[in-house]
């Protein structure tokens, strides 16, 4: 396995709960990622990002390790969630911040 898919995996073990993003939170360089974050920050839960962004190996990577062609990508436990549209959607029906509550504890 190369060492940017072992980067990804140590940071998906290591962050119960990890956005893999274009920019950060307070300023996100896409309006997926946006989204994506503004629904984490609205289930009131810390969570770690990573900006694909400032290293081109991760950005690439993650569409590999998770066999996802897009970002954001979410990963709860190890597992990977989804993109922005999953992500939206388990917001509006309640499940993801059961999920991220879960993923805390």
């Amino acid at each position: 396995m190369s060492d940017v898919l072992e980067r990804i995996k140590a940071q998906v073990t290591e962050n119960p709960i990890i956005l893999y993003m274009k920019g950060t939170p307070q300023f996100p360089q896409c309006g997926f990622s946006m989204r994506a974050s503004q629904a984490l920050q609205a289930c009131g839960v810390e969570f770690a990002y990573v900006n694909v962004l400032e290293d081109g190996e991760v950005r690439e990577g993650i569409k590999q390790f998770g066999n996802w062609p897009t970002i954001p990508q979410l990963y709860v436990n190890g597992e990977l969630i989804g993109g922005c549209d999953i992500i939206l959607e388990m917001y509006q029906n309640g499940e993801l911040e059961q999920l991220l509550n879960s993923a805390k504890a």
